[in-house]
Order: C-alpha cells, then structure tokens, then sequence
C-alpha cells in the first residue's frame, strides 16, 4: 500500500465532522515539519542531555548510585514501553490532539523534575516525561507524513525530521554542559518550559487535526499487552548495567518482556480491530527498515555516551569541551539526513540505506583505535564525523521507506514503530556495549580517578562490537530490502 497524503474532504469524511471555513485552509507543509522536528528534537534531547548532570544531581539529592541509574531509566522505559500505543492514539484519537497531550505533558513533568526537593520526585517525574515523549514522538512523524505528497518532497521532510532528531541526541551533552557549567543541573530540565511552551502555542495555532481511523475502537487488550512487554522488556534491558545478562533480576524481566510480547502476537491474530495488524509486517519494506532502524540506534546511541565519556575520562576534557568536540559529529548527521533526500534520486533507497551503514561502519571501526593520548583529529573529529555522517545517510531512507508502505489508517502505527525500534535499540545497545567495555575493563564505570590507559580497552571494545553490528545490518538490508522495481 502507498501512503497517501489526507485531503480536506478526506479528513471530513473519515473524522465524521464538516469543516468550518477557518479549517478548511491547510497549514502550509513547511510550518507543520517545523512544529513536528521541535517536538521531535525536545523528545530524543532529553534521552541524552541528562548523562553531564548527572554527578550534580547526586550530590544535590543525596542520590545513591541505583537512584542515580533511574534518573535515566525511568523516562526510556516508559518512552519505549507506550510508544506504540501513542501511536495508534494519534491514529484514533487525533494528530494534533496527541502531539498537544503529549508536549503539555513533557513540559509540566519537566517543571516538577526541576524544582524536585528529592531524588523520588525527579524519578517520578522522568517517568512522567517518558510517557509525555511516547505520546508525542509518533505524532510528530505522522505530522509530517501526513502533511507532504508522497514522493521527493516528503522524502526531504522526512530527512529534515530524521536529522533534527539526530541532532536532538547529538546535542546532548553539549546543552548539558553548558547549562550545567553555567548554571546548575536543574536548567537541564527547566530548559524544556520556554521552549515547550512556544511549540505548544505555533502547535495550537499552526496545526490541523487529522485522523485516519475514527470509528475504531481502541484494542485495549493489545494495548495493556504491548506496553507492559515493551515496558518490562525495556526494565530487563536496563538492569544488566548493574546486575549482568546471566543475573535473575534481568533474565525475569526479560523473559517475561518475551512472553508478554508473545501473548500480544496470539490476542492480536484474534481481534476483530487489532492494535498492531500483524500483516504489516509482512511487507518486507516495513520489516526490514524497522530491523535496520533498530541496529542503527544500537550503535549510535552508545556511539554519543561513549564518545563524551572517553573524552572526559581518558583526554581530560570538561563536559563543555567534551559537549562542543562532539559538535562536528551533530553536523555531520544533519549534512547526511539532508543530503540522502538528492542521493536517493540516483541510488535508490535501498542502495544509499546499505552505503550509509557501510561508512558509519567505517567510522566505528577507525574508532575502535583510540588510545589513551589520541589527539581530536584522529580520536574524535573524522570517526566521529563518518560514524554519524554515516547514520543519517541511512536512517533516513530507512524511515522513508517504513513510513511509505503504511496505509493512512496505520500511519501513526508506522511512525511509532520506527520510533520504537529507534529506542528500543538504543537502549538494548547502550545496555549492551556498556556490559562489554565493563567486562574488558573493570574501572570502567569507576567514579574516582583511574589511569586513562585502563579505560581505553573497554571503549575501543564497544566501538569494535557497534562497526560488527552495523556490517551485519548492512547484510540483512541488502538481502531483506525489496529491490526497486525496473523502468
């Protein structure tokens, strides 16, 4: 099925209401892709922006190191957990009713996270902002999806959404240190008010609701289902940084993250109006594209934690020095999402998704030779730059070719899957790779002075298991992909 861009009379129809005159007007394309990537950047800002403050936070809080740890695993299971129920909220119930929801709820979570008098108060509130995030992130896509013609035009929208969400991430710790060396750890999160409050009036004023399954009723069974296995499973995930793989506290979790995922495939095959139709994943295109989105953010989000802290542990860097030396690798994903639009014209979706995994493979493999008196030039500045050049040169037409094999009805559907396999394999990564550097070096997560030499080992161990990651995506994508058809 070919994605098609909904018409006012359309939305009419399928929403079960006449429009009023001011409504009749659409929004202009370049206004709803600006309101969505703003959205979109807030969301995948704050899975990294935290990782600098996170010393201040302790000693303010009085934060034991378990606390510590669920400062940031509160928001990403609960992210990961109700993100596709997000999704097929925006789908039932409204794009621009969704993404309003979600944002006020992500601004308000970061107003109690700010001013939190104790650790409890700023965990709860992650959480808060996690689900604020799952309820906004498929809307911003589907926004975007829904407000271009298929063909050369969306495809630059969906680059533009896909960098600024890079970017988003790649931004990180470089807000984080500014705003934690000039002011103090709470602005990492109050800093989400404004910005949040400025999107949320252009959102009221410049969008218009859309929905493409009225009529439907929600899956509630589906739904419990799928968030609590992608919630339990995404809790398992996190425990094996402090427990290991082989512990019981993350083999349950995980293991019953599976049987719940299981149980979701069996309610769905017999409900009448499923949450997730099975029979999407049928099409290789959504498959496939999913599976390489998934293995992309395995490495990349482990890309940007281990760049800052090997340059903060081992070169001696500030979180501000660390923050601006990673700002050529956030411009390098910004040149490659906007760049793969034109690429595309010439080699295809499937041929320039395989190439830019290949180069970020490429740059994960240089990486993997740092050593302990490594210089920018060699150590940071061009691995960096092709590791992420690399990734948004294949990320976007990975979600381009994901989001235009959906129907309308499953529009948001489809936008929470990529934004799902996204976060689920960023934090399966992260999870991952931290497990491997702690197992080739035992200092690693050390908070005292330690020789920079005993770092470097584990460090290089993680980019070397992301580029053989990346090599077996490109692989799968080459022989799952469909290949474009012949003139």
């Amino acid at each position: 099925m070919t994605f098609m861009p909904q018409t006012d009379s359309d939305s009419a129809g399928v929403a079960e209401q006449t429009p009023s005159p001011r409504s009749i007007r659409a929004p202009r394309p370049w206004l709803v892709v600006l309101i969505a990537c703003a959205g979109q950047f807030l969301v995948v800002l704050d899975v990294s922006v935290m990782n600098v403050a996170l010393p201040s936070m302790k000693a303010d809080l009085d934060l034991t190191d378990a606390g510590l740890q669920w400062v940031l695993n509160a928001y990403s299971i609960a992210f990961a957990g109700f993100m596709l129920l997000g999704g097929r909220a925006a789908d039932l119930y409204g794009r621009k009713t969704m993404f309003l929801a979600g944002l006020g709820l992500f601004t308000a979570a970061s107003v109690v996270g700010g001013i939190a008098p104790e650790g409890s108060w700023l965990i709860g509130a992650r959480a808060v902002q996690g689900l604020g995030a799952a309820a906004l992130s498929p809307a911003t896509l589907t926004l975007v999806t829904s407000a271009v013609p298929t063909g050369a035009a969306r495809t630059r929208a969906i680059g533009t959404w896909t960098a600024v969400g890079a970017a988003g991430g790649a931004a990180g710790g470089f807000v984080g240190g500014l705003l934690v060396d000039l002011l103090n750890w709470r602005w990492v999160l109050l800093v989400n008010v404004p910005v949040g409050v400025l999107v949320l009036a252009a959102a009221v004023l410049g969008l218009r609701e859309s929905r493409t399954a009225a009529g439907r009723r929600l899956d509630l069974p589906g739904a419990v289902l799928v968030t609590a296995g992608l919630a339990t499973l995404a809790y398992g995930i996190v425990q094996t940084e402090a427990a290991g793989w082989a512990s019981a506290a993350t083999l349950l979790p995980l293991g019953g993250g599976l049987a719940l995922l299981a149980l979701f495939a069996a309610v769905e095959t017999r409900t009448k109006e499923p949450l997730v139709p099975l029979g999407i994943f049928r099409n290789r295109a959504v498959s496939a594209a999913n599976a390489g989105i998934m293995l992309c953010g395995f490495s990349s989000f482990g890309m940007w934690f281990f760049m800052t802290v090997y340059a903060q542990n081992v070169l001696g860097y500030t979180p501000l020095q660390a923050g601006l030396a990673l700002v050529p690798s956030s411009l390098a994903v910004l040149v490659g999402s906007k760049t793969a639009p034109r690429l595309m014209a010439r080699t295809g979706a499937r041929g320039l998704a395989v190439t830019g995994v290949l180069i970020a493979a490429a740059g994960f493999a240089w990486q993997s030779t740092l050593t302990a008196d490594g210089t920018f030039l060699t150590t940071i500045l061009g691995p960096g730059v092709l590791m992420m050049g690399g990734i948004g040169l294949a990320t976007t037409p990975l979600a381009a070719l994901a989001t235009s094999a959906a129907g309308p009805g499953d529009a948001g559907l489809v936008s929470g899957l990529v934004n799902t396999s996204r976060t689920m394999g960023g934090a399966l990564g992260l999870a991952t790779l931290t497990t491997v550097a702690a197992a080739a070096t035992p200092d690693l997560l050390h908070l005292g002075p330690v020789p920079a030499s005993s770092l470097v080992p584990g460090y290089a161990m993680a980019f070397r298991v992301s580029a053989g990651v990346l090599l077996t995506a490109a692989v799968l994508l080459l022989a799952w992909l469909p290949r474009p058809a012949r003139r």
